[in-house]
């Protein structure tokens, strides 16, 4: 259980409670988003690299092919839980352990790239910078990504955003805009900035995948008790029957990495 006060006024959340829902909807990023990631020079074949937040280990089981040696962490027992079953599953070698951004679980030197995708907002800036830093190997890089949905511009994703509201008021993971990610402050003490990215995603959903995406956010499956869970289920499910079967929700894409000053 997380509270902290950066988020949804701080009402505790639980990444655990919606892990069965992001296992299923959260694998979410279409080909293009990974086509940059790859264009960056990220995911070079032989490259050690350390994916924190995980989540269900999205990220590394969809670059597995690209020869990379992932490592994943994430805080929630249940996430990582099933990042092992889905890998294994798929007959994928990764190694996931359970643990944040601040720990430090591995030695120094370990990796050439550390990535945070949808989480680095998450983190206590000043521990994270220095322990990512010491775990990186000289000059290795650390990427921050996002992808989120544009409401302002896509009906769809607005209309599932006051549903999320009806039921959780205090929630802050609404009403992106396009933007680049701007290091924390922090991190300038031991890395440089090297290239900031930002990209536009038409993103593919069915009624349903999209309903379980929204169920598998903070704002629903990680903090909603029992009663509210099943009344925005119910709900939101019949908002979207105006809608056709399938179509596509405009996200954006950023992409920030830093070079570690490390000689």
């Amino acid at each position: 259980m997380i509270k902290d006060d950066r988020f949804d006024g701080g009402r505790p959340f639980d990444w655990g409670k919606a892990s069965e829902d992001y296992a299923k909807f959260r694998d979410i990023y279409p080909p293009e988003f990974y086509e940059k990631l790859i264009s960056l020079g990220l995911y070079e074949r032989g490259t050690s690299v350390l994916d924190i937040g995980t989540g269900t280990g999205v990220l590394p089981r969809a670059l597995y092919n690209t020869g990379v040696q992932f490592t994943g962490t994430d805080l929630s027992a249940e996430q990582i839980t099933q990042a092992k079953r889905i890998s294994a599953e798929n007959g994928m070698d990764i190694l996931f352990e359970v643990g944040g951004a601040e720990e430090k679980l591995f030695s120094d030197n370990s990796f050439d790239v550390i990535t945070a995708c949808q989480c680095y907002w998450y983190f206590d800036h000043e521990k994270a910078a220095k322990t990512l830093y010491s775990q990186l190997k000289p000059h290795g890089r650390l990427a921050f990504i996002v992808m989120n949905w544009l409401p302002f511009e896509d009906e769809i994703a607005s209309d599932s955003e006051k549903m999320v509201l009806k039921f959780n008021p205090t929630w802050n993971g609404c009403g992106f805009k396009r933007s680049l990610i701007e290091a924390p402050q922090e991190y300038l003490e031991y890395f440089t900035v090297e290239r900031q990215e930002q990209l536009d995603l038409r993103v593919p959903f069915t009624r349903e995948s999209w309903h379980g995406r929204m169920k598998a956010c903070r704002g629903v499956g990680a903090s909603l008790n029992v009663e509210d869970y099943a009344r925005f289920d119910k709900e939101h499910f019949e908002m979207l029957k105006k809608y056709p079967e399938s179509f596509e929700i405009l996200h954006y894409a950023a992409i920030t990495i830093l070079r570690s000053n490390k000689e």
